[in-house]
């Protein structure tokens, strides 16, 4: 008995001083680096300015793919819908990354957490100035030759400083940028 108790009692002290060794403790004065080569590496630091995952500019501009698409509360299919997308082609802004996620809000500042499989990169607008004109040049002498209700979402073709080309059901047309959303400011298009 007394021979047994020993024995575990030596076990459990090189069990003590192995399991503080696993918890990356080096014995002192080893020169041993602290942590063990099997740990995780550090996440990876991300700029607020660029995405994570794609490496592409936050905030930025998308669509939906599809006819609907779920905004969840978090990134992942256990987190709960808040916000349903009804319209195909909606201009939506990424303003955050996580794995195949993405944090997007529509005009409104609503929104969630989207797979990125219901996104496009196809660049749409939509028009927030009721009866919007269209002009036949980026230049507000320019013929006008449609004007656009509010709600509507078109096609960015090009956009420059000031003016987006934009196309609605087959209407091509320059729209200024202050009568739509969809575009940065400063933003230029080719």
């Amino acid at each position: 008995m007394i021979r047994i108790a020993g024995v575990v009692a030596l076990l459990g002290a090189l069990g003590g001083s192995a399991l503080s060794a696993q918890e990356g403790e080096a014995p002192a004065g080893t020169g041993m680096p602290s942590a063990l080569p099997s740990e995780k590496p550090p996440e990876k630091q991300c700029r607020p300015d660029v995405g994570c995952v794609t490496n592409l500019p936050l905030p930025r501009f998308v669509s939906l793919k599809g006819s609907e698409g779920n905004a969840r509360r978090g990134p992942g299919l256990t987190h709960r819908i808040d916000w349903v997308f009804t319209r195909a082609g909606m201009p939506l802004k990424i303003t955050a990354e996580y794995e195949n996620w993405r944090r997007v809000e529509d005009a409104e500042g609503a929104g969630g957490w989207v797979h990125y499989s219901l996104l496009s990169g196809v660049r749409t607008v939509l028009v927030t100035l009721d009866m919007a004109e269209l002009r036949t040049a980026p230049d507000d002498g320019a013929a006008v030759i449609a004007q656009a209700e509010l709600g509507v979402v078109g096609r960015i073709l090009e956009c420059n400083i000031d003016w987006c080309r934009v196309a609605f059901d087959g209407t091509r047309g320059w729209i200024r940028k202050t009568a739509v959303w969809g575009v940065k400011p400063d933003e230029i298009i080719d």
